[in-house]
């Protein structure tokens, strides 16, 4: 009996050593699920074949991205050894010890923030922002951008209607209002027997969709979130009539120039409106842009981009993420393996040449980098431009309130621009009052 006893045990260890050994063979990955995601599968497997690491990914779709990664986090699970997370995310990971620091461990291997692009690093790696203090590599740039329909804007049928109605040239639009004038211009009209609208943009209420989109006309008329960086000083930056002006615009842009019943969409269903044949142009992440230029129907010919136009200065809206190792990752060797192996120079130009978008400079100042896709000019100009929403702690409590404040204006018809902006400055006043900060 005793002997029997003593086998079990003995069993019981080596299975416990098998699952301990197994653990550390492998990684998981988690990230939104997009196409970039399943870039990075493909790209994982030389990682593999190199360390003798099985991958394993957990992708999780966007309008549930930010809840259910969050919340594992906050709970202190184990599902995550690396974690590609969203810009705004940073803030909280640092405070809270979600994330592991870099800055050892860049310094051991040689990893240097000097080789990617210096706005990749502020956004998805620093907290505080703009310390060398580092929680993620710069893993996946992104930006929101425009696509339009190229062989529409070369029809001269198109182009002689246009001309007439406006007394300029169609073209891509230069400036926001050109873009309002040209979405306008489509809204209504009928294309080879079907009616077609000028502009799929961001309306969404639940996540983060309308933000993104409006803060895109936002920026561009001149929008700071502070007078002073770091001194949360609202008034006059927040509700400036430069602010007011965009804020009207977008709501132009939205009543005047999207498809029917468009009041609560973002990517997908800006996507399927430009694939489907509704609109002239629409907004969303470059991330997407390679799909779209793959597309059997739209893509190829039919198809151009264009950078967030301007209005009183170029801006565009930050996307991206950066890759970060969670701090009770059981596979911490492992983890960091794949960060030194994800941050080599011919990594990331397989990874551009995959479809994700690469933030190193080994790619971008490439001088042949502008000539590897149709939108990789705009994607460099974009990343020069872009703007970012709160990083802080708080920023979840911040983003409902803009979200809340932009659909209710924009698609609910309540109130005024200034009377938005400036329930949004009181919202985020209380919010800081709360975490100590005001």
């Amino acid at each position: 009996m005793k002997r029997t006893t003593l086998a079990a045990s003995a069993a019981l260890a080596l299975a416990w050593a098998a699952q301990a050994n197994a653990q550390a063979n492998e990684l998981t990955l988690c990230w939104a699920a997009w196409d970039p995601a399943n870039a990075l599968v493909e790209l994982s497997k030389d990682f593999e074949a190199q360390s003798g690491i099985k991958m394993k990914f957990e992708f999780v779709p966007w309008p549930n991205f930010a809840d259910r990664i969050l919340n594992e986090l906050n709970s202190g699970g184990q599902l995550c050894d690396l974690l590609i997370g969203d810009s705004q995310w940073i803030g909280g990971a640092a405070e809270n010890g979600w994330y592991v620091k870099l800055n050892d461990f860049f310094d051991k291997e040689g990893i240097s923030m000097d080789d990617f692009a210096p706005a990749t690093v502020y956004a998805y790696s620093t907290w505080p922002k703009g310390t060398p203090n580092y929680y993620a590599l710069p893993a996946m740039g992104d930006a929101n951008g425009w696509f339009y329909r190229k062989d529409w804007f070369n029809r001269d049928d198109i182009k002689a209607a246009y001309k007439e109605a406006t007394r300029q040239d169609l073209r891509e639009p230069q400036s926001q209002k050109e873009l309002l004038q040209i979405a306008q211009f489509f809204q209504g009209r009928e294309i080879d027997g079907k009616t077609v609208y000028g502009a799929s943009i961001f309306t969404e209420r639940g996540s983060e969709g309308i933000t993104m989109g409006a803060t895109g006309a936002l920026y561009a008329w001149g929008f700071k979130y502070e007078n002073t960086p770091g001194s949360y000083d609202m008034e006059g930056a927040v509700n400036s009539p430069e602010a007011v002006e965009a804020l009207e615009f977008y709501k132009e842009l939205y009543k005047t120039a999207t498809p029917p019943g468009y009041d609560n969409a973002y990517m997908e269903q800006s996507l399927d409106a430009f694939k489907s044949g509704q609109v002239a142009m629409a907004m969303n992440w470059f991330a997407f842009f390679p799909g779209l230029y793959a597309d059997p129907n739209v893509g190829g010919d039919k198809i151009d981009f264009f950078v967030n136009p301007p209005q009183n200065v170029a801006a565009s809206t930050l996307g991206g993420q950066g890759i970060s190792v969670v701090a009770n990752t059981d596979n911490m060797d492992g983890a960091l393996a794949y960060i030194k192996w994800f941050a080599d120079p011919e990594v990331q130009k397989k990874w551009w040449a995959a479809g994700g978008y690469s933030c190193h400079k080994a790619v971008l100042e490439d001088p042949n980098f502008v000539n590897t896709a149709p939108f990789a000019g705009d994607f460099l100009e974009a990343m020069n431009g872009v703007q970012d929403f709160w990083q802080e702690p708080a920023y979840a409590q911040l983003l409902l309130a803009m979200q809340a404040r932009l659909h209710n204006y924009i698609v609910a018809d309540q109130g005024t621009a200034k009377e938005a902006l400036d329930g949004l400055i009181a919202d985020w006043t209380e919010v800081f009052q709360d975490e100590g900060k005001l």
